[in-house]
C-alpha cells in the first residue's frame, strides 16, 4: 500500500514538474546535491573539512539550545512535540553554526520555514510566494553575512567558508552561499522529523524506552535504529550515469529513477526481524542518509542533535505519553518525507 502511495505521488510530481528532479534557478544549480564530479567534490571536500571540524565541538552548543526550547515548554501538562520542540530545535543550532545575529534570528527562523516549501510541490500559490520571498530574503542575508566575516570572522561556518575562500579553495561566492543555505533547508526538515518520529517510537514502543532508561550509553544505536525504522527520507531520486540493468530491470542513461529508502532499511535479507524495532540491534547498516559520493553531508549533526535532543527530552518528562493513548498518527503530505503533523503528549 505504502508503495502504491508513493507511485501516485510520483507521478504526480512528474506531471506537474515535467523535468522531474531538475532545479529551477542557477543558484541551487550551485548546490552539491546536484552535482556531478568534478565540480561535486571540488565543493564538498572543503565544506565537508569545516563542517565536520564544527560538528565534532558542537555538543555543548547543541546542549543549550535543546535545554532553552525544553525550559519553554514551561509548565504544560500537554503539548505538541513537533510544534514545542522538534520543529525548534534544528534550525536554531544551525542558526548558531553559521553564525546568524540574534536580533535576526527570527527573521531566519521565518525564511526557514518559508524555504522548506520548496520541497513541496503541490504548494499553493500563496505558499510559493512564501516561498520566493523566503529564498530571496536567506540568499541575501548569506551575502550579507559572508561580507560581515571577511571584514570580522568569528567562531562560526560561515567565517569558516570565506577564510577557506581567501586561503585559496576553489570557491565563489555563489556556491558558499548556496551551500550554507542547503544545510539549513536539507537539515531543518529531516532533523525535526528523526526528533519527532523518535519520540513517536519510544512511546509506542514502551519497553524500548525502558531499555533506553535503563542503559543510556544505548543513544547512539537508538538513533541508527530509529533512521533505519522510520527514516525521515523515504525516497531519494537519481539519474542513471550509463546505460545499467539492476534486478533484472533495463535503466538507460539519463533515465531518472526514485529510490526507496524505506524498502533498503526493511529489507529482510538486510535485517533480520526487519520490521521490529530493536534499539540494541547490531550491524544494522542503513541508507537514511544515503550512500556514495553523495552521502549525506550533514548526518553527523543530525545525529548530534538527535542523540542530545532525546537524551535531554526523556530526562525532562520521565513520565511523559501519549494524550490519547488511542492516537493514529497522521503523517505529513509531504513527497519524499516522512514526518508527523502532530504529536500530542501529557507529562
Amino acid at each position: 500500500e505504502r508503495a502504491e502511495e508513493e507511485a501516485v505521488v510520483t507521478r504526480a510530481i512528474l506531471q506537474a514538474r515535467p523535468d522531474g528532479l531538475q532545479v529551477d534557478d542557477e543558484e541551487e544549480r550551485s548546490g552539491i546535491l546536484m552535482m556531478d564530479e568534478p565540480d561535486h567534490m571540488r565543493i564538498r571536500g572543503p565544506f565537508a573539512k569545516a563542517l565536520y571540524k564544527r560538528v565534532a565541538r558542537s555538543k555543548e552548543k547543541v546542549q543549550q539550545v535543546v535545554n532553552a526550547w525544553l525550559d519553554g515548554i514551561g509548565d504544560a501538562r500537554t503539548f505538541d512535540v513537533m510544534d514545542k520542540f522538534a520543529l525548534r530545535v534544528p534550525v536554531d543550532v544551525i542558526a548558531r553554526l553559521l553564525g546568524v545575529d540574534n536580533a535576526r534570528l527570527q527573521e531566519f527562523r521565518e525564511w526557514s520555514e518559508g524555504s522548506i516549501l520548496g520541497l513541496n510541490p503541490f504548494r499553493t500559490p500563496e505558499q510559493t510566494e512564501f516561498y520566493v520571498k523566503s529564498r530571496n530574503a536567506l540568499s541575501a542575508y548569506m551575502r550579507e553575512l559572508m561580507n560581515a566575516r571577511r571584514k570580522e570572522p568569528q567562531d562560526d561556518l560561515t567565517s569558516d567558508m570565506v577564510m577557506l575562500q581567501q586561503e585559496g579553495a576553489p570557491l565563489n561566492d555563489g556556491e558558499i552561499s548556496t551551500n550554507l543555505q542547503g544545510l539549513l533547508i536539507g537539515g531543518n526538515l529531516t532533523t525535526t522529523d528523526l526528533i519527532g518520529n523518535a519520540v513517536w517510537l519510544f512511546l509506542t514502543h514502551p519497553e524500548q524506552l525502558a531499555k533506553l532508561k535503563a542503559e543510556p550509553t544505548l543513544i547512539n544505536n537508538a538513533v541508527e535504529e530509529v533512521l533505519r525504522y522510520e527514516s525521515p527520507v523515504d525516497i531519494t531520486g537519481r539519474i542513471a550515469p550509463r546505460e545499467m540493468d539492476v534486478g533484472g530491470c533495463p535503466i538507460h542513461q539519463t533515465q531518472s529513477m526514485f529510490l526507496s529508502l524505506r524498502g533498503a532499511n526493511r529489507d529482510p535479507e538486510a535485517f533480520p526481524d526487519p520490521h521490529k524495532f530493536d534499539i540494541a540491534r547490531k550491524d544494522a547498516p542503513h541508507v537514511a542518509f544515503g550512500g556514495g559520493l553523495h552521502l549525506c553531508i550533514g548526518a553527523p549533526l543530525a545525529r548530534l542533535e538527535a542523540q542530545v535532543a532525546l537524551l535531554s527530552f526523556f530526562e525532562r518528562f520521565p513520565n511523559v505519553r501519549l494524550a490519547d493513548p488511542n492516537m493514529t498518527p497522521e503523517w505529513r503530505s509531504l513527497p519524499f518525507f516522512r514526518g508527523l503533523k502532530e504529536l500530542r503528549v501529557a507529562v
